[in-house]
């Protein structure tokens, strides 16, 4: 059986409006730092730590910023985003060739089940896996490493599919195959560069190129 992990934030949800009011008030509220969005879209994906320390240095709030960031992004912009046109008709092709669907992202499995709660996901995704609050699983690699040690899958008959280079990388990184999508945050050099094993231009797209990457006929 195939089972394909999806990246939530710029593969399955366009949420880059959220986010990015969320972390122009845990900047402006931690330091005189105003990043303009265009900015802060181009690092969406790379993880919430990073971004920070991004703009705060080795010396700023960071811990501080973490919480700020947190408290808007559940206050006001934890839905603020919207699901890309073609993902219903996706997850309806690959749950009729009874494919197991999951979520992998470095966002807190706290409020990615909400999301996925709140924008009608639930039907199709076996489970959501996400990083703890305490920074547990919030790097890609490890985040897969632990799914993989829950469900027993072999590597080899799962995929990852995301927009950005951490998500081909965590994929490499635990054998798994991938799937780099472009509707997301990330550039199509990015994920060229990464070596992404295949590209898709449009969720629509994507059950026939994960069948045909793994040698399978798509019912």
């Amino acid at each position: 059986m195939l089972n394909i992990f999806f990246d939530l934030d710029g593969t399955l949800l366009d949420s880059q409006s959220g986010i990015i009011q969320s972390l122009q008030h845990a900047l402006t509220e931690t330091s005189d730092i105003e990043p303009n969005s265009e900015e802060l879209r181009g690092m969406i994906g790379s993880g919430l730590p990073h971004i920070l320390s991004n703009f705060l240095g080795p010396y700023g709030e960071v811990s501080k910023a973490i919480n700020s960031y947190r408290d808007f992004y559940q206050e006001e912009a934890m839905f603020d985003a919207e699901v890309y046109d073609g993902v219903f008709q996706m997850f309806d092709t690959l749950m009729t060739s009874e494919v197991g669907l999951f979520i992998a992202t470095t966002k807190p499995h706290v409020y990615a089940n909400q999301i996925v709660e709140h924008f009608g996901l639930t039907d199709a995704i076996t489970h959501v896996f996400g990083a703890e609050l305490d920074g547990t699983n919030s790097d890609t690699t490890s985040l897969l490493q632990y799914a993989l040690d829950e469900t027993g899958f072999d590597p080899s008959k799962c995929i990852m599919v995301g927009d950005r280079q951490v998500d081909i990388f965590g994929a490499k990184n635990n054998d798994i195959n991938n799937i780099g999508i472009l509707w997301g945050y990330g550039e199509a050099d990015e994920l060229r560069t990464s070596e992404a094993d295949m590209l898709a231009g449009h969720p629509e797209e994507l059950a026939e190129i994960a069948f045909d990457m793994m040698g399978l006929n798509l019912e």
